[in-house]
């Protein structure tokens, strides 16, 4: 499964915690590449880099700079385009389509302020995650851990400096060699 996370129109003002989770999300639920657009940031960058450092895994951070021509690649080299809008076909109705399709390359757009209606246009999947307002990293986890039946929550990270040890109480790391 090859999961890339697009985040359209980042504004550095007011959008660095929440592109920062998206970001953290696509990880922790088994993307290998977060790309986001609008204002470059390399604060965000330097975040995830020095996470992905302790924690481990496999996981790229980048800025785009046109990302309707970046999705039109995606899909000439026979990419999935799957945008999270709640405008979208509720989740669970395309389920088995989506499940289907986990072998090929996925792009997950992830809209910021006025997504352009070409957005909607250009993707195989328009998907709600519930049709009521809500926050674009709860609908980019419950994607991302429905689709492969929650396999990706017990995902192992390799090259981990440091491990949660789980506890019913308190909070333990450990040191991984």
């Amino acid at each position: 499964m090859t999961i890339a996370v697009l985040r359209l129109s980042h504004r550095i003002v007011r959008d660095k915690r929440i592109t920062t989770h998206l970001a953290l999300t696509a990880r922790a639920f088994g993307a290998t590449e977060f790309l986001y657009s609008g204002d470059h940031d390399s604060n965000i960058e330097e975040s995830i880099e020095d996470v992905c450092n302790q924690w481990g895994g496999s996981f790229s951070i980048s800025h785009i700079g046109k990302p309707l021509k970046f999705i039109k690649d995606w899909k000439t080299n026979n990419g999935i385009v799957i945008h999270l809008t709640m405008y979208g076909i509720e989740l669970s109705d395309y389920l088995n389509q989506l499940r289907e399709i986990l072998e090929e390359e996925i792009l997950v757009v992830v809209g910021g302020s006025k997504v352009p209606g070409s957005i909607f246009e250009l993707s195989d999947y328009n998907i709600a995650i519930g049709h009521q307002p809500h926050s674009e990293v709860a609908a980019l986890a419950v994607l991302l851990d429905t689709i492969p039946e929650e396999k990706t929550r017990k995902q192992k990270f390799t090259n981990a400096k440091i491990e949660i040890e789980p506890s019913e109480r308190g909070k333990q790391t450990r040191k991984v060699n």
